[in-house]
């Protein structure tokens, strides 16, 4: 008879341990705070700005993305949160105790993947379902142009603004892995979602890397205005995806070699 527990059982005490930390529901209360707080004030300026835009930016007016774009923060909460389920316990020295009770390590890693891309597509969709809802409800205040769920690409930006986040989560439980560090993960998350974006036009021979890039190619499926820069944005967040995939490979390859 085996002694190693079943994934049922990892999972739900890696679900335990998750949401036994207080800091799971501090930065789960961050996350709503910052993300609607930010869907007011990016609403405000959209409201503020729309009087003196000019007829091409009332045509590309895009009512859906702009009550989406608090993302761009919300992401690094979430990023936050998926590293913190990795570097938590090896600050704490529990990542010891939890190989003991979970010898086989690529069932620890996975039920830790699996926790966090599900608090991740929960709190993502609904996030982006509220922060949708506040700021078309703003525009209609405002008498300006908005959209509704049943416009086209409107609901498929929605859930893509959510599932655009859990991939971020996934991408952060690999850094904090690789890293095992909450420092160095999270200013490589920084990196990745604030610094090099930037620069993509600095290096036009990387466009094939930069279309699956977040805050690039991936987050153009939250718009629902056609970008030429990037017409198939499910297929350039399916690109994003790939490449945290990618990630955690490694992350379960060191996981496996490493003596902690």
């Amino acid at each position: 008879m085996s002694t190693h527990p079943a994934f049922a059982d990892t999972l739900r005490g890696e679900w335990i341990k998750f949401r036994s930390l207080r800091s799971t529901w501090l930065t789960l209360g961050g996350l709503v705070v910052i993300g609607l707080g930010i869907t007011v004030l990016s609403a405000d300026a959209s409201v503020a700005s729309y009087p003196t835009a000019t007829v091409e930016e009332r045509q590309d007016w895009d009512p859906t993305n702009r009550s989406l774009l608090m993302y761009m923060v919300a992401q690094l909460v979430i990023g936050v949160l998926g590293i913190l389920v990795v570097t938590s316990e090896y600050a704490t020295g529990l990542m010891q105790t939890s190989l003991s009770a979970t010898p086989r390590r690529h069932r620890l890693l996975g039920a830790k993947v699996a926790v966090v891309t599900a608090v991740a597509v929960v709190s993502g969709q609904v996030l982006m379902l509220t922060s949708f809802l506040i700021g078309q409800a703003r525009f209609v205040a405002s008498g300006l142009p908005y959209a509704t769920l049943d416009d086209p690409r409107a609901l498929s930006a929605v859930v893509g603004g959510g599932l655009y986040l859990a991939v971020i989560g996934l991408l952060t439980v690999g850094l904090g892995t690789i890293m095992r560090a909450t420092a160095g993960a999270l200013a490589t998350l920084v990196g990745i979602v604030l610094l090099v974006p930037p620069l993509a036009d600095l290096f036009p021979w990387l466009d094939g890397l930069f279309a699956f890039w977040p805050t690039l190619g991936g987050a153009a499926v939250m718009e629902t205005v056609v970008n030429p820069d990037h017409p198939h944005p499910w297929l350039n967040l399916a690109g994003m995806g790939a490449g945290a995939l990618a990630v955690l490979a490694v992350a379960f390859v060191l996981f496996e070699r490493r003596d902690v």
